[in-house]
């Protein structure tokens, strides 16, 4: 009898110590009793194809992929979903019996299953989205918004020129407005959302107004470290329901967990207090 192989699977990002995808995996693994293993691995740029090609014949099932990798992976799998073609970036990596490399993008997936989860009450088509931000995790959430149906995005980067090109992937749903404007397209939007760095530990404050915030107004931030960000706080304060970024987080491990090990799990509040160990 052919002994059944131990699936493997992990985060390949540089630097990756501070990575949470562990924690999460571990918990989901020892909670189903799944005979399985999830490993934080730094990868430089320049070896990443050569590990990416290594890691099928060590037993690994597949791989999420975080900074500084998610748009270089894209060029190095054999194939490419369209979800993540559309995103410009990939962070989940499916390994098939054959060692063909499938690269998905599960970001925007994570990202609208949270704002659902953190605001029940959020109607897509209730008003305008604001977002904050034109990198790779805004595509993923503007794409997403694109498909639940909101009626109109107004993207704000600090460089416009980064703003625009993205826009022009998107069609006319996304406007672009100047950054020194950002504070002004927030008062009759349904939907404020930060996909910048800006607020998180370490990286420079989210200099924008926000005097604009009203109570009916949901406010999200991919920032989860800290939890509560200036942004949410100030959401707080103005009546609005907050979402933050951690959930984001746990929802785009679903699908990957549930393909690499053979089921689907949930997020619950034992996983989120898993995560923040």
């Amino acid at each position: 009898m052919t002994e059944q192989k131990i699936p493997l699977a992990g985060v390949i990002g540089c630097p990756i110590a501070q990575s949470r995808s562990p924690l999460v995996h571990r918990h989901w693994l020892d909670t189903h009793a799944i005979k399985g293993h999830y490993v934080p691995m730094h990868v430089e740029a320049d070896d990443l194809e050569q590990i990416i090609r290594m890691l099928p014949k060590m037993g690994f099932v597949g791989a999420n992929v975080t900074a500084p990798h998610k748009e270089a992976i894209m060029t190095i799998a054999d194939k490419v979903t369209d979800r993540a073609k559309l995103m410009g970036a990939a962070n989940t990596l499916i390994f098939r019996e054959d060692g063909t490399v499938v690269a998905d993008n599960t970001d925007g997936y994570g990202f609208i299953t949270n704002l659902h989860q953190g605001a029940p009450d959020w109607d897509p088509k209730s008003g305008p989205a604001t977002v904050f931000g034109a990198g790779g995790a805004s595509r993923a959430v503007v794409a997403s918004l694109i498909e639940a149906g909101v009626p109109e995005i107004r993207l704000t980067n600090r460089t416009r020129a980064r703003a625009e090109t993205f826009a022009s992937m998107f069609g006319n749903k996304v406007r672009v407005v100047d950054w020194a404007q950002a504070g002004n397209i927030i008062e009759d939007a349904a939907l404020v959302v930060n996909t910048t760095s800006l607020g998180m530990v370490g990286q420079r404050r989210l200099r924008v107004p926000l005097d604009g915030l009203q109570s009916s107004t949901v406010v999200a931030d991919l920032v989860y470290a800290p939890l509560k960000t200036e942004l949410l706080l100030a959401g707080e304060q103005a009546g609005c329901t907050t979402v933050d970024g951690l959930g984001m987080l746990l929802h785009q491990a679903v699908p990957g967990f549930e393909r690499w090990f053979g089921h689907r799990p949930e997020v619950d509040e034992a996983l989120r207090e898993a995560a923040l160990k």
